[in-house]
């Protein structure tokens, strides 16, 4: 198959669903775990083409929604020094920190500036040598090699002025937070097809075997998604928990293995707050001790632990697949993309972001 519109044929979409239909005899609850599926998922309409006993669980697959808000207040306070430059990607701009955001915070003077890859910002250091330049890097495995070739870079170039505020999480990690917790209602994963075409997905096996929870690495258009559906139902009827790879057109059990090389010549693994989720263990990446010249908390001081408060917000029950958008009760109300409560409502990627997008208006207020 080479064209998008294969993966878009109403008719394999119909039978899809009818066989999902035909098969699932029992409840299940399958979580995607990547805001690209779960966009796709309520563009297409997908959930309302699934029989009533086959329940799509939205879980923690937006980077930025999960970027806690200790780490977007201290982007923001360095984004308002003197002779400083902070580097953004665009979606980070208008998630709230704890009293502001970084598009208020650039408003007010601070030279915030979007950037649409890693080596944008070495540009932007090299033009401006006697003012520091700070990345603020966000992102699952995805975007963590492009920042990891980033700073290779900026140490063969020998560039004083560059640091990164580093906030890469790991998907493995969350999904065995996930699968500890008390309120756990997750009987299979779809995994994120564009996580694994960085990671593989060799670490998924001993997560299925010790949890008995399939895991089916999934594309992004409704055809991928039904199929990765398909998939896990069908596991979960004859009592199977492995992990398939619906998204071979892209993915290999191994990974992008120079991409991975240069994870780990940067990166170490190290604990991580998530927002919404509290701390999951090995589930961040910091500096490696060859690259610690380039930690923008060793320039600007450490990102200080903040105790976050809920403002009617329910958006870490949204990330855990506790609770969907419209269960919140200010969605669509006090909480709407031009006032976001909460980042998954102003994300691009995030589960509130898309329900309010494409959900039948008429529901936004029950």
């Amino acid at each position: 198959m080479k064209y998008v519109d294969e993966f878009r044929d109403k008719d394999r979409v119909a039978g899809l669903a009818s066989t999902i239909a035909r098969e699932a005899r029992h409840p299940w609850r399958l979580m995607e775990v990547c805001g690209g599926q779960t966009h796709s998922i309520m563009k297409y309409g997908i959930g309302e083409l699934l029989p009533e006993n086959v329940e799509l669980l939205h879980g923690p697959g937006c980077p930025v929604c999960v970027t806690p808000i200790a780490w977007i207040d201290k982007a923001i306070e360095i984004g308002q020094l003197p002779n400083t430059i902070l580097a953004s990607f665009g979606d980070m701009l208008r998630v709230p920190g704890s009293r502001t955001d970084l598009l208020q915070a650039k408003a007010k003077g601070g030279d915030i500036r979007i950037v649409y890859s890693p080596l944008d910002v070495l540009a932007i250091a090299q033009s401006n040598p006697d003012i520091e330049v700070v990345f603020f890097s966000v992102g699952f495995e995805t975007t963590a090699p492009a920042t990891a070739a980033l700073l290779l870079q900026a140490k063969l170039k020998k560039i004083p002025n560059l640091s990164l505020l580093v906030c890469h999480v790991l998907v493995p990690p969350a999904l065995r937070a996930l699968l500890d917790s008390a309120d756990c209602r997750v009987d299979g994963f779809l995994a994120a097809g564009h996580v694994c075409t960085v990671m593989g997905y060799e670490e998924y096996l001993p997560i299925a075997a010790r949890y008995q929870v399939p895991i089916v690495v999934t594309g992004f258009e409704p055809v991928d998604i039904l199929e990765g559906i398909l998939s896990c139902v069908r596991q979960l009827e004859t009592g199977r928990f492995e992990v398939e790879n619906q998204y071979a057109r892209a993915v290999r059990k191994e990974g992008n293995t120079h991409a991975l090389s240069l994870m780990k010549e940067v990166f170490q693994s190290t604990n991580r707050s998530w927002r919404g989720m509290g701390e999951i263990a090995e589930s961040g990446l910091s500096l490696q001790p060859a690259y610690a010249m380039f930690d923008a908390e060793k320039r600007f001081g450490p990102v200080l632990p903040f105790d976050e408060v809920s403002s009617g917000c329910i958006s870490g029950l949204v990330l855990q697949g506790v609770k969907k958008p419209p269960e919140c009760q200010e969605f669509g109300k006090k909480c709407r993309p031009e006032n976001p409560l909460g980042a998954p409502m102003v994300s691009t990627e995030g589960a509130c972001s898309a329900y309010f997008r494409y959900q039948k208006r008429e529901s936004l207020h029950g």
